[in-house]
């Protein structure tokens, strides 16, 4: 042993003085090269001592590492493993990566799918439930729609007949005073109106058929039009109507008095323009000009009224027609229809108030309310002079204009604007 090891032998590593410089290498200190390499470069002499002295046979080279006793591809460093919890360095968990464990991921998306998939099926059904409850509670009159002899044929298009009568049933005594109906017995139409729905893209067109109309009954002569039914009810109306008009009825729908206010309420009341002031003491109603808020029983003095106007009748049945309007395209806006505390009391108002031909069903009240809410044209039927029917003066109907309105409703085309605006 030379003087140099036996030196190093002796010295402990922690005396602090240097150790005396080995020939076969270069200066160390600590183990590691006296001055750092470039990165990338290579350290002087590595090649000559690696051709003068190769590694054993078997043994990894410089550069390079066994891992698991797998020869490592590369000559970078390698990353010491880290720790899962173990506290081995490695040796008992797995390796993580620098930004800690992945968590699995929760499947938010088809959560909040199946959460609004549920929602509409839950509503989907509940309107289904919901629309054959109302099938269910409407009346239907049985004979209205009746085929007979001479009946006109069926047309393009979709035909109502709606009728307003002056019924009291299920109003109390202490309601006909309020709203001013009196004690008359018995029923009669108090107003009619024509509606007939295009099946192409025009708007419906809504017309009045005034009551006191100079018309020919079946059977029973020329009389007032309203007579119809205080002599054989709605099918002789119907009959009558067709007859009159040349279209062929579809559907046919009659509410009452109470009925009347029942719907008004329940909707919370409808917005009309009031054109003039209205004092009729006779109606119970007191209004003045301008947009306002009617409650049910205002709305039936509104329709009732003949005050105003040259022509009373006429003027009336202006204002059924524009409350009528109202009053359905309300019921069927959305914030009605899907608010249960408003659409529920509706439905059952509406199915206790109206009565309808017994082939009329939900469905079909349905494609009526999204009619009126297309905002449809109205009208009069044309009219001009009067004659005597029934032992009293009747309107007389302008024979070519009304014939011309309901020619095109027949063709299932727009009513010429002349005829509009004839009245």
């Amino acid at each position: 042993m030379s003087e140099d090891d036996r030196t190093r032998a002796m010295r402990s590593p922690g005396d602090g003085r240097p150790l005396p410089p080995r020939h076969d290498d270069g200066l160390r200190a600590a183990g590691a090269p006296a001055h750092p390499q470039p990165q990338g470069r290579p350290i002087p002499g590595a090649a000559e001592a690696t051709r003068i002295n190769p590694p054993p046979q078997g043994e990894p080279r410089k550069g390079a590492s066994r891992v698991y006793g797998k020869q490592r591809s590369g000559n970078s460093p390698i990353r010491p493993l880290r720790s899962g919890g173990g506290g081995d360095g490695g040796g008992g968990a797995a390796a993580q990566s620098p930004a800690g464990p992945r968590r699995p991921r929760r499947p938010r998306g088809r959560l909040i799918a199946g959460i609004i998939g549920a929602f509409v099926v839950v509503l989907l059904v509940g309107a289904a439930g919901m629309l054959f409850w109302i099938d269910g509670r409407l009346a239907g009159i049985d004979g209205v729609l009746d085929d007979y002899e001479g009946r006109p044929a069926d047309t393009p298009g979709t035909n109502w007949l709606l009728v307003g009568s002056d019924s009291r049933k299920g109003l109390t005594a202490a309601q006909r005073r309020k709203l001013a109906t009196g004690r008359s017995a018995g029923q009669r139409t108090d107003s009619m109106m024509l509606l007939h729905l295009p099946e192409g893209s025009d708007r419906p067109t809504l017309v009045s058929l005034p009551r006191d109309s100079a018309v020919t009954i079946p059977g029973q002569g020329r009389n007032k039009l309203n007579a119809a039914y205080a002599i054989g009810g709605p099918r002789m109306l119907v009959r009558t109507v067709e007859t009159v008009t040349g279209l062929r009825v579809d559907n046919y729908m009659e509410i009452g008095f109470a009925g009347f206010v029942d719907i008004v309420d329940a909707v919370g009341g409808v917005e009309i323009n009031v054109r003039a002031a209205v004092n009729d003491p006779k109606a119970g109603l007191k209004l003045k000009k301008g947009t306002q808020t009617l409650t049910g029983g205002q709305a039936l003095g509104y329709v009732r009224t003949r005050k105003g106007g040259a022509l009373p009748d006429f003027e009336r049945t202006k204002r059924q027609r524009q409350f009528l309007s109202a009053v359905v395209k309300k019921a069927a806006s959305p914030g009605v229809l899907i608010n249960p505390f408003t659409s529920i009391p509706l439905a059952v108002s509406a199915t206790d108030a109206v009565e309808v031909d017994s082939g009329t069903g939900v469905f079909d009240m349905l494609s009526l309310g999204l009619a009126m809410g297309d905002s449809p044209v109205t009208t009069v039927v044309p009219f001009g002079g009067s004659e005597i029917a029934g032992g009293g003066t009747a309107v007389k109907w302008d024979r070519t204009k009304a014939l011309a309105l309901f020619d095109a409703l027949k063709a299932d085309k727009p009513v010429p604007q002349d005829v509009i605006d004839a009245n």
